[in-house]
């Protein structure tokens, strides 16, 4: 599971990257990739047509990354074991109010 969400990363970037250079579906179709490709004609006047698809991207991959890191973190038994260890230490410093 943890291994497809962090691939999952990697199959848009590269599916995106292909579309930008026109390797990817027809134009009837649309893609993120060949979005960024098309808005760089219009940069300087409308820059959002390049930056909405590429950010789209970003975020995608982020948050696929992000998911695949919170399932190892929530499956991984040592990680466990650490955090459950360092909630059952004492505080170091205790408040007493006879002091």
């Amino acid at each position: 599971m943890v291994t497809l969400t962090l691939d999952m990363g990697l199959i848009v970037i590269a599916t995106a990257g292909l579309s930008f250079l026109g390797f990817g579906a027809q134009p009837p179709i649309a893609e993120w990739g060949r979005m960024v490709s098309d808005g760089r004609i219009y940069l300087m006047r409308a820059w959002w047509v390049t930056v909405c698809p590429g950010l789209a991207i970003a975020l995608t991959v982020l948050g696929f990354n992000l998911l695949g890191d919170g399932i190892r973190d929530a499956l991984d038994p040592k990680l466990r074991r650490l955090t459950e260890v360092k909630w059952k230490r004492k505080p170091a410093f205790s408040s007493s109010k006879g002091s």
